[in-house]
């Protein structure tokens, strides 16, 4: 594969880890701290990443808890936890923060599960939008007569194998958050 493909795969293999940042946020019934990502808190007029002020720990399979390093930052870690769109309400004894996960619902893991499949053909899209850039570029470069017909069927076919295998691993993990979403 020429160099100028290289970033095209570049690209890619970052969609493809989007997607699967994007599925560590969505909780599966049991506690996970990825939920707790995206979240930051105000700490002293900057907003932090909340594993930056304090400990973050999962004591039992359903609640994560979180120390701050400063009694006085629970207030605003509640806050932010509050307006974040995680759907749990923290519960604070003083020192510490609790979030209890509830047991999903049906109706919840079927929500879930839709969420998934959509951010599945959300990164598909992604991928196969970059696969057209490739493209493009390829005919670019026959034009120029920088490609000879032979090198611009090999990176086609580079191209397409390169989607067909991001593609596949899109679908294997929409299949696994899937399932792991509607295990009960």
């Amino acid at each position: 594969m020429t160099e100028e493909l290289k970033i095209y795969e570049d690209k890619m293999k970052k969609s493809y880890d989007n997607l699967l940042e994007d599925f560590a946020g969505i909780r599966a019934g049991r506690a996970n701290p990825h939920v707790l990502d995206k979240i930051k808190v105000d700490y002293y007029g900057t907003p932090t990443p909340i594993q930056q002020v304090g400990n973050i720990s999962v004591p039992e399979a359903r609640i994560i808890l979180i120390q701050p390093w400063e009694k006085s930052l629970i207030k605003e870690i509640e806050k932010a936890i509050n307006m974040s769109d995680i759907g749990i309400n923290p519960t604070n004894d003083g020192s510490a923060i609790r979030l209890v996960f509830p047991e999903l619902n049906e109706e919840r893991r079927k929500e879930l599960a839709k969420q998934i499949k959509k951010l599945g053909e959300e990164a598909k899209v992604a991928i196969r939008n970059i696969r057209r850039d490739a493209n493009d570029k390829v005919k670019k470069m026959e034009k120029n007569g920088e490609m000879t017909e032979d090198d611009v069927k090999k990176a086609d076919k580079d191209v397409q194998k390169m989607t067909d295998k991001f593609i596949e691993d899109i679908d294997k993990a929409v299949e696994n958050k899937t399932k792991d979403v509607m295990t009960v």
